[in-house]
């Protein structure tokens, strides 16, 4: 850990803002005070071992608004210190307390470390040891929270007796652990994890026990909370997170024991009361001395713990819940919001609340967390809802926007406080307020989308108890008089207002925590559904058919036992007891639907789509249950008569697919019902296959009507969705399709409701010849007929890629990918009797699956075809787009399974970066798998991809102009591909740059510049990834190529440079930014990358370039994202600071100088003034010179706020403006890169202790963005919250590529 002094600091009294004029941190401040007190007490001569007690206040409340006014009016005795003189006790006090044993600072913090003792027997022993010398305890105590910060260094009895607490922190900071930027509440492992558990308990145990004693002797707890107040204003993050927290919580204990004391003087004051009440020979005067001794003396402890509460609040919590610090800060919050709600009386107002209101901005997503859950616990309490009123109208808007935090944990909580709100509140939300949250039942975060779905919940549940006495008597609910029917109805009108259709199984999921019970209802769900909608009773269409969807999805839920796709973060285990519940689930659903799923099919055959939602019930069946009891073989027959109807009705290939996959589900031969079933399917089958088979000499010969076309293409439609799911080569279909197709191409009089099942048809008879071949040991002559089955179909489907029609060409193009991938070389090499099926593509057959790609994939959209209807526009757009991210997959896919060259692959790689938004995925999954195939290949794939591209050039683009630059652009995208492990992908990357040379310098000669040479120009791109060998060995290759040619060309000498630096920027940039200014600082030696919402370097560009600095040292961001800009006519002086790890102090966050910022009036000033929502600083004065600190950020260093605001004109005296340089280690520093002046002024200053931590642990807590002010409502927005899509799950190209 380190030390940095810091530029800005936060002052409560005007004492201590004269006292700083000149000084550089909160750290001298403290230390001057201590030096005054000292000597003070030197003149004064010794101070009494115990101040006087103060009389009772009239107000014990440590508030805010006060506390500041109190302290302006008369001065505050000073606070008890570990540096006053104390009377040392005798010889044979100190030989006792040598010799007396006690609980040591090591034993407490290893029964703390450990978590296995007692916290009670380990506070105890303490306290013993503490009534024997009350000093010595002390110490231990004191070096007990040494030691829980990490430190190595103990306060000795001699520090104790005679140094100040300033001193004391400074001895302890040199003698830090430099083993580890780690302490122990960060520190990683599981013995460390209970640790900060472990002291919170111990700190509570030590309050629990001394409340009656210890805690009123102004000694122990005045000066532990002493020392813990410096402690918290180190300038080490140790120090001031450990001290911070261990504050906290005491501050916790003593609220809870004010609340005690207070409830006692209460109780004791009734009794006095009543005692005093009586008559004079009835009353007691001994009992009424003693009610009145004890109501002073607690009145006296209500005055001591106010004192502690109120140095505590204004000594640690005004200045740490807006730390550099995210985990402090959230202490800090999370202990308030434990204040708030033990002790309303005392904390329950404005001046505290404004402290939760500012933290609803943090920029922290762990602070904002605790803010929220602060604000839950205040909810919860109704008898505290009317004091949060003007808290809620001030900051219910940001409360609404918060749901949509991009932290799903705020997210989460910040919907279920809405909730609160809604319940416990009067006025509660507005419809437009709600609207907020609704959609969130749709999020793809099951968290979030389950808070939305309680919230939605509570509001249906509170519409339906509102409802009866608002709806008139021929209301649709008033009549059912059921709840569960009122709430279906009213949850199907939201699922159809909120207009997320297809995502009926998202909402269900959003619902089952809480609605799980009326979600299983199937009883009222299918009342509601058998019902007729006459003289206003029923559901109506539309209703029905939300219904019946989200009565499927129900049944799904229920029968699978986990949710939709894309919820679902990791695959859970079931356990025993929900492996039960999903069994009864699925018994209850069978036995329901087995009887009524016959009479709803029958009464919506006639509509697609919920015939097609109802024929999903089946598949969640117990289909056992069937056999179980011969009453039911009848429900059987009657499901499968409707199943048979529904076929013969429709045509819609959804439809068909459906009703095959129950008529499949049932054939099954594990079932005892299976004959029955099969008998029906074929009969079923063989009237379909007799149809088709009557028209097709008709067909083949051009002579059949309409009629007859229409007959065989919807019986070849339906026999095509059977044969996807059922093995139908008995039929022997492939011939009759074969020469359907084969006429249909020849003769050119094709007709796509024809040609597309025939397609399909054939297909899967191929296919299921193959898996019978498989399965089984053929004959030479079955093995010869399906190679030439395989043959001739890829012949008939290339035949078809250069059709008109669409459907037709866009069918045979995914069955070919699909047939050469299975029947490829890698697929059957395993079987030896697939062996002989192998059936690689010929290259006229490569040719036009490649110009396929070029022609309908790699193309936009036809506007001819989406101008036909404008409601369907982006529904053919989403679908246009789905089918032709299907064919690039399969073709992506023939490419990975090497049924085509890699080098086919540039056909894809050349549209990487055009079609990125529609294709990057799958293009960037194909690069991933052939880099995993052969690297120097797929290397070699993407220089030619590059090298086409530029060949299609025109002459007058080359070197230049549109085209040019999006080849340059692709090579970026492509570059960045290759990932950044430079060792590993060196081959790869030294072939692709050889290759490139070679076609550069084609056609070469001594006088005239290559055709191609621009193309270097291309290829630097990729130089960057190169190693310093690489580049040398390339720069050796580049000129032998060249031979005595004139390395005069641009190209040439652009790509030289990009081999020497590694970058495709000109050099005199990278020299520029490379020089060092005398007055510059040395560079960090890791720089914090510049966070989100921070400066930008185009932003402090102006005052940058006005400077005399020009190094590559990075400008820590700003407390403000605008940079303030100084004046014109005044000189600007920059203090160059050099900062350090370990140093991460500073106030972000500015404090209101007074509670009138919270008042009715001021309050929206309020929240721009301290810097909260604004994100602007404040001009500087014209006439006033504008200090800028340019610090250098590096690991460890979290220094907060960079610029500090000018309080009055004396702060820019010229006191402030002198140069400081810290220390550094000599062996850390980057000399190459500092000026020789700048390195002298740097050398003087090395005699003192570094603190610099050299763990690599460090590095990913120190690029945490920094809190640079509270951003405003807009910035929120940015949210991972995004509606699941039914189209594709979130391994779809798993699903892809399989």
């Amino acid at each position: 850990m380190e030390v940095q002094h810091s530029d800005e600091s936060s002052h409560d009294s005007l004492e201590e803002i004269e006292d700083i004029s000149d000084s550089g941190s909160d750290f001298e401040v403290q230390l001057k005070a201590m030096k005054r007190r000292k000597q003070t007490t030197a003149l004064l001569g010794p101070r009494p071992p115990k101040r006087p007690r103060r009389k009772a206040a009239s107000q014990a409340s440590p508030n805010p608004s006060t506390t500041s006014t109190q302290q302006a009016r008369s001065p505050q005795p000073p606070q008890p210190s570990l540096g006053r003189t104390r009377q040392l006790g005798s010889p044979r006090r100190e030989r006792e307390r040598r010799g007396n044993h006690g609980m040591s600072a090591g034993d407490m913090y290893e029964a703390v470390r450990s978590g296995k003792s007692a916290m009670v027997a380990v506070v105890d022993e303490w306290l013993d040891s503490y009534k024997q010398d009350r000093d010595a305890g002390l110490l231990e105590l004191i070096n007990f929270v040494v030691q829980c910060c990490g430190c190595k260094g103990v306060v000795s009895r001699e520090m104790f007796d005679g140094m100040q607490n300033a001193e004391i922190i400074s001895t302890l900071t040199k003698e830090f652990n430099e083993d580890s930027v780690n302490y122990p509440l960060c520190s990683p492992g599981p013995q460390w994890r209970k640790f900060r558990a472990s002291v919170c308990e111990f700190v509570q145990v030590l309050v629990r026990s001394c409340q009656n004693s210890f805690l009123y002797d102004e000694y122990l707890f005045s000066a532990l909370l002493a020392l813990l107040t410096g402690l918290s204003d180190s300038q080490v993050r140790a120090f001031r997170h450990t001290s911070t927290l261990i504050a906290m919580k005491l501050m916790t204990g003593i609220v809870e024991v004010a609340v005690m004391v207070f409830a006692q003087i209460k109780t004791t004051q009734r009794r006095y009361d009543a005692e005093r009440s009586k008559s004079a020979e009835h009353r007691a005067s001994e009992r009424l001395e003693e009610l009145q001794a004890t109501i002073s003396e607690l009145r006296e402890h209500q005055e001591e713990l106010s004192s502690m509460m109120n140095a505590t609040f204004r000594g640690v919590f005004v200045h740490r819940y807006r730390d550099r610090v995210a985990e402090i800060r959230a202490v800090c919050i999370e202990e308030m919001g434990v204040w708030l709600r033990e002790n309303p009386g005392d904390f329950l107002n404005d001046g505290y609340l404004k402290y939760l209101g500012w933290t609803l901005h943090d920029k922290q997503g762990s602070v904002r967390l605790q803010c929220v859950r602060a604000l839950q616990g205040l909810y919860k309490e109704k008898d505290l809802i009317g004091r949060l009123e003007l808290f809620t109208s001030r900051f219910k808007e940001r409360m609404l926007c918060m749901v949509l935090d991009k932290d799903p944990d705020v997210a989460v909580e910040a919907v279920q406080l809405l909730l609160l709100l809604q319940q416990r509140t009067e006025e509660g939300l507005s419809e437009e307020e709600c609207s907020h949250v609704y959609p969130l039942v749709f999020a793809s975060r099951r968290g979030l989308a389950s808070a939305a779905g309680a919230f939605l919940y509570h509001k249906l549940c509170s519409a339906m108890s509102s409802e009866p006495q608002e709806a008139d008597m021929g209301s649709r609910q008033a009549d059912m008089g059921s709840r569960r029917a009122a709430f279906f109805n009213l949850l199907v009108s939201f699922y159809i207002q909120s207009e997320f259709h297809e995502h009926g199984a998202y909402l269900v999921d959003s619902l089952w925590g809480v609605a799980g019970a009326e979600l299983r209802d199937w009883d009222t769900m299918t009342s509601l559904l058998v019902q007729e909608a006459d003289q206003g009773r029923g559901l109506v269409d539309e209703e029905e058919g939300a219904l019946i969807e989200l009565m499927m999805c129900a049944v799904r839920q229920a029968a699978e036992g986990h949710p939709p796709v894309g919820r679902a973060q990791a695959k859970k285990i079931l356990s025993m007891k929900d492996k039960k519940t999903q069994a009864q689930d699925k018994r209850r659903i069978t036995t329901h639907f087995i009887t009524l799923l016959p009479q709803l099919l029958a009464k919506y055959s006639a509509d697609v789509e919920k015939v097609t939602c109802l024929l999903k019930a089946p598949l969640h069946f117990d289909l056992e249950t069937y056999s179980s009891t011969g009453r039911l073989e009848k429900y059987l027959d009657l499901l499968l008569a409707q199943v048979c109807g529904i076929v013969e009705k429709h045509t819609e290939s959804g439809v068909l697919e459906a009703c095959a996959r129950v008529a499949c589900a049932l054939s099954q031969d594990k079932y005892t019902f299976s004959g029955r079933a099969d008998l029906v399917v074929s009969q079923l089958l063989d009237s379909l296959t007799d149809r088709f088979s009557s028209h097709l000499n008709e067909l083949l010969q051009g002579t059949a009507d309409e009629d007859e076309v229409y007959s065989a293409a919807t019986a070849l439609t339906r026999i095509a969705a059977f044969s996807s799911a059922k093995d139908l080569t008995s039929w022997k279909l492939f011939e009759p399709c074969f020469q359907l197709l084969k006429s249909g191409v020849e003769s050119r009089d094709i007709d796509k409701e024809l040609m597309v099942p025939a397609l399909k048809c054939a297909a899967f008879h191929v296919l299921w010849e193959k898996v019978r071949v498989a399965n089984s040991t053929p004959t030479k002559a079955e093995v010869k007929r399906l190679k030439k089955e395989v043959r001739s179909f890829c012949i008939i489907c290339q035949s078809c890629l250069s059709v008109g029609q669409p459907e037709i060409r866009d069918q045979a193009f995914e069955l070919l990918c699909d047939m050469l991938l299975l029947f490829g070389v890698s697929s059957v090499r395993s079987q030896p009797t697939l062996q002989p099926l192998a059936h690689p593509p010929s290259d006229s057959l490569r040719f036009d699956m490649a110009a396929f790609l070029l022609d309908y994939v790699f193309t936009e959209p036809d506007d001819d075809q989406l101008s036909g209807e404008a409601e369907g526009v982006e529904e053919v757009k989403m679908a246009t787009l789905q089918r032709r991210r299907n064919q690039l997959a399969g073709y992506c896919k023939l490419v990975i399974y090497g049924i085509l060259n890699l080098s086919t692959a540039t056909d894809v790689f050349k549209y990487y970066s055009k079609f990125y938004k529609d294709y990057g995925d799958i293009i960037k999954e194909t690069l991933s798998k052939t880099k995993m195939i052969s690297p120097v290949q797929s290397a070699k794939t993407v220089c030619l991809s590059l090298q086409q591209l530029f060949s299609a050039l025109a002459p007058e683009c080359v070197g230049g102009g549109q085209e040019f630059g999006e080849i340059r652009e692709l090579a970026k995208r492509l570059a960045m591909s290759f990932g950044i492990d430079l060792h590993r992908i060196r081959k790869p990357l030294v072939s692709l740059h050889m290759d490139g040379i070679r076609f550069a310098l084609r056609e070469a000669t001594e006088v005239e510049q290559p055709p191609n040479l621009p193309f270097l120009e291309i290829l630097s791109e990729f130089s960057f990834k190169l190693l310093r060998q690489d580049r040398a060995q390339l720069s050796a290759f580049l000129s032998a190529e060249c031979g005595s040619a004139a390395p005069s060309w641009p190209s040439l000498r652009m790509y030289q440079r990009s081999l020497q630096s590694g970058s495709s920027k000109p050099r005199e940039d990278g020299e520029r930014s490379a020089t060092l200014s005398p007055h510059s600082t040395p560079a960090a030696k890791r720089r914090r990358t510049t966070p989100q919402g921070s400066v930008s370097s185009a932003s402090r560009g102006p005052w940058l370039d006005s400077s005399s600095i020009h190094s590559n040292v990075a400008t820590p961001g700003l407390t403000s994202t605008v940079q303030r800009q100084p004046s014109k006519h005044l000189p600007v002086t920059h203090n160059t600071q050099a900062s350090t790890p370990g140093s991460d102090k500073g106030s972000i966050i500015s404090e209101p100088e007074s509670d009138d910022d919270f008042s009715e009036g001021g309050i929206h000033n309020n929240l721009a003034t301290p810097g909260l929502t604004s994100t602007v600083q404040r001009q500087p004065s014209k006439h006033l010179p504008v200090t800028h600190n340019t610090q250098a950020s590096t690991t460890g260093s979290d220094k907060g706020s960079i610029i500090s605001e000018p309080e009055s004109v004396d702060d820019f005296s010229e006191g402030s403006l002198q140069r400081k340089v810290e220390p550094r280690r000599r062996s850390k520093l980057p000399v190459a890169q500092a000026s020789p002046s700048g390195h002298c002024d740097l050398e003087s200053h090395l005699t003192m202790l570094s603190l610099i931590e050299e763990d690599e642990d460090d590095e990913v807590e120190e690029e945490e963005p920094e809190i640079e002010d509270f951003e405003s409502d807009d910035s929120d927005h940015d949210t991972d919250f995004t509606l699941p899509s039914t189209r594709r799950s979130t391994s779809y190209l798993e699903e892809l590529f399989q």
